[in-house]
């Protein structure tokens, strides 16, 4: 993005999804009125999948024809992680040399991890305020990846093995919210069986054997509670990849990822890299999601690339030096440190 020493916003378009998690109308309306304390708010409710790409795809084709000052037109996603996936996809689609459109994410699904990786667990009101008021602070351009072999964009991670297996199962759980997810996982776990499997960064191969799950992203949390890639940054250029192999029994898992202890298992590997290939090598497909969705009939193959710095997001300023030394001091997991 341009220059943004005078950055200010534009306006705002809330694109709200209001068959998400938690999304009501009473919801879009104080998101509407909070941006309106800062600047010009429209929204645009979405009927259809492909709406909320659409939106947002004109907000930035808009945005690079206003050209004003050097104002940021704020795209704000209001519903789960698959809604702000969509919003992504309308943004770098619509984005150009240009290109002047911002997201930021208001948490109203069911995991709600891609608001967490931008803001922590503080509350989205807080969030609002000080992305809107605090340009250019505020005002960041985080990593993306790719699916290669499906063309497919990814926002907030990638997993296989058991973490695409939970979404399975939390069909069949009773629960609600976050905690419809944990019941999957841990009913997953119970039941996992670990795949033949081989993980690649940057051509060089890092694990080959019996694999409970691989993980990969920028994001720190899956499923808000989840602290799958401990190490993660959301604008360093770098994939995070964690593969937990055979010495870490299925079940006990969900118990490590609450936590961020798996890395230490025996049999767990974690690396960084741009590009990641996950296999499958006994010729059955992989179980296979991204942003929280089953990606259908994913073959034995897929490489995830990163796309460094590519997308302009509203969150959590970096903290300065001294900030981030008394977050490592305090040994702090439950927000990212920047």
């Amino acid at each position: 993005m341009a220059d943004t020493a005078g950055a200010f916003p534009l306006d705002c378009l809330v694109i709200a999804n209001p068959t998400a998690g938690t999304v009501t109308e009473g919801l879009v309306r104080e998101v509407a009125a909070r941006c309106g304390r800062h600047t010009r708010v429209s929204v645009v409710r979405t009927r259809a999948p492909g709406d909320a790409a659409r939106a947002a795809r004109d907000a930035v084709r808009g945005a690079d024809r206003a050209r004003t000052g050097e104002g940021v037109r704020v795209v704000v996603a209001v519903g789960g992680d698959g809604t702000v996936l969509e919003v992504v996809n309308g943004l770098m689609d619509g984005a150009g040399p240009g290109d002047r459109a911002a997201l930021l994410v208001v948490p109203a699904g069911t995991g709600n991890s891609g608001y967490r990786s931008h803001w922590g667990t503080r509350p989205w009101e807080e969030a609002v305020d000080t992305a809107l008021t605090g340009l250019p602070a505020s005002l960041r351009r985080l990593d993306l990846a790719r699916v290669r072999e499906r063309d497919a964009l990814v926002a907030l991670g990638a997993g296989a093995g058991l973490t695409a297996e939970v979404l399975r199962s939390a069909r069949q759980a009773p629960q609600r919210g976050r905690a419809r997810l944990r019941a999957g996982l841990e009913h997953a776990a119970a039941r996992f069986v670990p795949y033949p499997g081989r993980v690649s960064v940057d051509g060089t191969v890092v694990h080959e054997g019996e694999t409970v799950l691989v993980n990969v992203g920028g994001g720190r949390h899956r499923a808000w509670q989840y602290l799958v890639l401990p190490q993660s940054e959301l604008d360093d250029g770098l994939l995070d990849v964690c593969v937990v192999g055979s010495g870490t029994a299925p079940a006990d898992v969900p118990a490590l990822l609450l936590t961020g202890e798996h890395v230490d298992r025996p049999g767990v590997v974690y690396r960084t890299g741009r590009s990641v290939c996950v296999e499958r090598t006994d010729g059955l497909p992989l179980c296979f999601e991204h942003d929280g969705e089953l990606l259908a009939d994913a073959g034995t193959r897929l490489t995830l690339d990163v796309l460094p710095g590519v997308l302009p997001v509203l969150c959590a300023p970096r903290p300065g030096p001294a900030a981030a030394k008394r977050q490592e001091r305090a040994g702090s997991v439950s927000e990212p440190v920047r």
